[in-house]
């Protein structure tokens, strides 16, 4: 008896085609500019055109893609601006999560933190940029988390993959892992304003970090 091949529901075509194509940007395998085209997407993927089709739509959503023309998509450029608006955001949700993570973490949360530390002290004696960047973004996903606040989490989960494109293209790998560390024993200290103030003092050394390898010192 022969067995039937399972077909994949549409929908989860395209989030898999969706989170390739963010991924790829993310890491720079895509970069500003370069075209989405429907056909050689699809070809590439092995699927039809319309998840393709559906998942550019998303990326254009979520701020990785624009469309030219009517029929042209491009990978956008992050402009100043992008940047700012994004950091700004981020100053505003994360402070704020780490102030409510100071207060509520529990010890188990704590240890998976460090854990991520240990394992992002290791990426980046290696210079692995994309594990670097998963790992951050992780850490920074788990303070969200610990902060206990459904609100604040889908709050930050529109942007979270432009942060994590931004993170990317920032590689002063040594000083974030400090500025991790750092964050971290102020949230395991307990304190709230402490946590708060390491949080906002990365968030804006981040900026100008990623202000300074996007644009050149010009714009910092």
């Amino acid at each position: 008896m022969s067995s039937m091949t399972k077909i994949e529901p549409l929908g989860a075509v395209r989030e898999r085609v969706l989170a390739n194509l963010r991924q790829e940007i993310i890491a720079g395998r895509l970069g500003p500019g370069d075209r989405l085209v429907e056909r050689e997407l699809a070809e590439r993927f092995g699927v039809s055109r319309v998840p393709v089709r559906e998942a550019i739509r998303a990326l254009v959503a979520e701020g990785f893609v624009h469309f030219e023309t009517p029929r042209r998509a491009v990978v956008r450029p992050l402009t100043p601006n992008d940047v700012q608006e994004l950091f700004e955001l981020r100053e505003a949700l994360e402070v704020y999560a780490a102030g409510l993570a100071a207060s509520r973490a529990t010890t188990e949360e704590l240890a998976e933190v460090a854990e991520l530390l240990d394992r992002a002290a290791a990426a980046t004696e290696a210079g692995d940029a994309e594990v670097i960047t998963d790992i951050n973004s992780r850490l920074h996903d788990s303070i969200v988390t610990m902060a206990g606040n459904t609100l604040l989490t889908a709050a930050l989960e529109p942007v979270a993959g432009r942060l994590r494109w931004m993170t990317r293209r920032n590689e002063e790998w040594p000083q974030l892992l400090v500025e991790h560390r750092e964050l971290y024993e102020a949230i395991a200290s307990g304190d709230p304003d402490r946590a708060r103030a390491h949080a906002l003092a990365h968030v804006r050394t981040n900026y100008r970090s990623t202000v300074r390898h996007l644009f050149g010192d010009a714009q910092s």
